[in-house]
């Protein structure tokens, strides 16, 4: 792999990865930008404990532009884009309208593939190892700002899920807190290893899995993959390394090397799932993250106990039908799965590759 970074117009960071070490970056952002204005601010609400982005800026980002005016596609003659250069295999950049930025935090945006009309299945295995490169890189490079204390790399594919620009990508944010979702966890985690004079729950839980393997959708070497016993979603999977690991940083070559065949084998087993015919399946795929540092509130666990992890889910429910957050979840958090767990992880093992 070969990094290059270099400056956009407005003095926002971007960054080439590139799979060929020969591979020279010198294009120049031609397009006549003012310097990159965000007016982000961090809000503590005091009855939840948990935190609000507020980012009115937002409103005028991008919005479902006609393919031949994509910003995240290279730029090709004076038709210019985000990214300066004609091609490119993974591109990271600083998104130009971030939730979250200076001392709140930072938004990065990830291109997958130069190929506007591709998704992440559509990747080679190779392609996929080198955006989890990019990932792990970004993981290491985010942790070491100060205002940084978490850092969350996902994807969001579909326009169901509400995404507004149709070029294979992900994003990744760096949050000045811990999540509430790490937090439940992490809550979780310690008072399971009071209670059990040390055991750790995430390895029980994959243990049990496998151990009962109704749920299991996917077991090689080092990685395991299941739809968990109490899933939220209609199709929802958990992916973890059999070797523990707190962070993409800490995950080892035998593990990295596998990954791209198990991810590209999930994708590809969610876009089936409904069917042919059917529109490629929205979903999001998010990476959990120990925090970097000590969260106050945890006495008594390490960051070594939390388990990384991704949880890939869709919110259709069957065909033509999508899984709205309605009163129950939206307004009190209690969700109502209409696919029991275990027919889900049926479909997801009938679909399987030949």
């Amino acid at each position: 792999m070969k990094k290059t970074s270099t400056r956009l117009a407005d003095g926002r960071e971007l960054i080439y990865y590139d799979l060929r070490d020969d591979t020279v970056r010198d294009a120049v952002d031609r397009r006549p930008l003012e310097r990159t204005v965000t007016t982000s601010e961090i809000r503590r609400d005091v009855l939840l404990g948990d935190s609000v982005a507020i980012a009115s800026h937002r409103q005028g980002r991008t919005y479902h532009p006609p393919a031949d005016q994509c910003p995240l596609c290279p730029t090709r003659g004076e038709r210019l884009s985000e990214i300066p250069d004609s091609s490119y295999d993974v591109v990271v950049f600083e998104n130009r309208f971030p939730s979250l930025a200076g001392d709140s935090g930072r938004c990065e945006v990830v291109c997958f593939t130069s190929d506007h009309d591709a998704s992440f299945a559509d990747l080679t295995e190779e392609q996929a190892a080198l955006v989890l490169e990019a990932w792990t890189d970004r993981t290491a490079e985010l942790s070491q700002l100060p205002a940084v204390e978490q850092v969350f790399c996902f994807e969001n594919r579909g326009a169901e899920i509400g995404v507004t620009l149709g070029h294979p990508h992900g994003q990744i944010y760096a949050y000045p807190f811990t999540t509430p979702r790490t937090a439940l966890m992490l809550r979780s985690l310690a008072a399971h290893k009071e209670a059990s004079g040390g055991e750790n729950l995430f390895d029980e839980v994959v243990a049990r899995e496998l151990a009962e393997g109704t749920r299991v959708v996917l077991e090689t070497e080092h990685w395991a993959a299941f739809v968990p016993y109490a899933a939220h979603w209609p199709y929802e999977v958990h992916l973890y390394p059999k070797r523990r690991v707190p962070d993409l940083l800490a995950l080892d070559e035998a593990a990295r090397t596998e990954f791209p065949q198990v991810y590209l084998e999930l994708l590809r087993r969610f876009d089936r799932i409904f069917g042919e015919g059917e529109p490629p399946t929205p979903y999001i795929a998010a990476w959990h993250q120990a925090p970097f540092g000590a969260p106050a509130g945890f006495e008594g666990v390490d960051r070594g106990d939390f388990a990384l992890h991704l949880e890939l889910f869709t919110i259709r429910r069957t065909s033509g039908k999508l899984k709205f957050l309605a009163g129950s979840e939206s307004g009190m958090n209690v969700f109502i799965n209409d696919v029991p767990p275990e027919a889900a992880a049926e479909r997801l093992r009938e679909v399987a590759s030949s």
